[in-house]
C-alpha cells in the first residue's frame, strides 16, 4: 500500500503544480455550457427538461471533465520512461501491479477533482442538484469513469514512446466516445442506426449516471449505468495492469 500511496501523492503533487493544466481542463468544457449552452437554450426542448438545455448539457461536461482529464494522465507513463524515473520504479523491489494502481488512482483523483470544479461552476451558473445522495451518486460514477478512463490511457501509454502520437490516438479515440455518449444530445431521439452504437459505448453509463445523481433524470435505468460502466473499470484495469507488466527496461 505505501508504494501506492506514494505514486499517487506524487501525481497530485504534480497536479497541484501545474496551474496551466488545472486551467487547460476545464476550458472545453466551459467553452461547451457557455457557447453552445446558452446558445441552444432557447431553441431545444428535451423531453424531461423542456427548455432547459443548460440542465441537460451540464452532467455531461462534468463527464467531458473527467474523461479527458484521466485519459491524458496516461501520458505521465511516457514522461516517466524518457526521462527515466519509470526504469528507476521499475527495478524497486515492489510489484508493477502496485505502481500501475498509484498511477491509476492518482489519475482518476485529479480527473474527479477536475469534475467537481466543473460541477461548482455548473451551480453557479443554474445547475439543480436534487439532493446530496445525488450528488453521492454522481461522484460515485466520477469515480468510476475516472479509474476506467485512467487505466485505459496506462494500457494505451504501455505500448508507446512518444507523447506526440499518443496525444494523436488519444484524439482519435477519444472524441468518438465522448461524441456519441449523450453528453450533447438525448440517445433516445437518435436513429434505429445510430442509438446501438450509443449502447456500445461505455461514457454513454457514465452520463447518464451521473445525470440521474444530479437532475433525477436518466435515459437509462441507473442500476444498469452502474454495473456497465463498474464492469468497464474493472476490465480495463486488469488490461492495462497486463500491459504494464509488459514494459521493457
Amino acid at each position: 500500500m505505501d508504494i501506492i500511496y506514494t505514486i499517487w501523492l506524487r501525481s497530485m503533487k504534480r497536479y497541484i503544480r501545474s496551474k496551466s493544466r488545472i486551467i487547460g481542463s476545464i476550458s472545453m468544457p466551459m467553452f461547451f455550457l457557455l457557447f453552445l449552452g446558452f446558445g441552444l437554450n432557447s431553441v431545444v426542448n428535451i423531453p424531461g427538461f423542456g427548455e432547459n438545455y443548460i440542465q441537460f448539457l451540464m452532467p455531461g461536461m462534468v463527464a467531458m471533465s473527467v474523461l479527458f482529464t484521466s485519459v491524458f494522465s496516461g501520458i505521465q507513463i511516457i514522461w516517466d520512461k524518457q526521462f527515466g524515473f519509470l526504469k528507476e520504479t521499475l527495478v524497486a523491489p515492489v510489484t508493477r501491479m502496485e505502481i500501475m494502481l498509484g498511477q491509476t488512482f492518482g489519475g482518476a483523483t485529479t480527473a474527479v477533482i477536475q469534475g467537481i470544479l466543473i460541477m461548482v461552476i455548473s451551480l453557479a451558473l443554474g445547475l439543480k442538484v436534487q439532493s446530496m445522495f445525488g450528488f453521492l451518486i454522481a461522484l460515485g460514477f466520477m469515480v468510476i469513469i475516472g479509474i476506467s478512463f485512467t487505466a485505459f490511457g496506462i494500457a494505451i501509454a504501455s505500448r508507446m514512446e512518444d507523447m506526440t502520437g499518443f496525444q494523436l490516438i488519444m484524439n482519435f479515440v477519444i472524441f468518438p466516445i465522448f461524441g456519441l455518449s449523450g453528453a450533447l444530445f438525448p440517445i433516445r431521439s437518435l436513429p434505429d442506426w445510430l442509438s446501438p452504437i450509443t449502447r456500445i459505448d461505455p461514457l454513454t453509463y457514465g452520463v447518464e449516471g451521473i445525470r440521474y445523481g444530479l437532475t433525477g433524470a436518466s435515459q437509462i435505468n441507473p442500476v444498469l449505468c452502474f454495473l456497465v460502466i463498474g464492469g468497464f473499470a474493472c476490465g480495463m484495469t486488469v488490461i492495462g495492469a497486463f500491459l504494464f507488466r509488459k514494459i521493457s527496461i
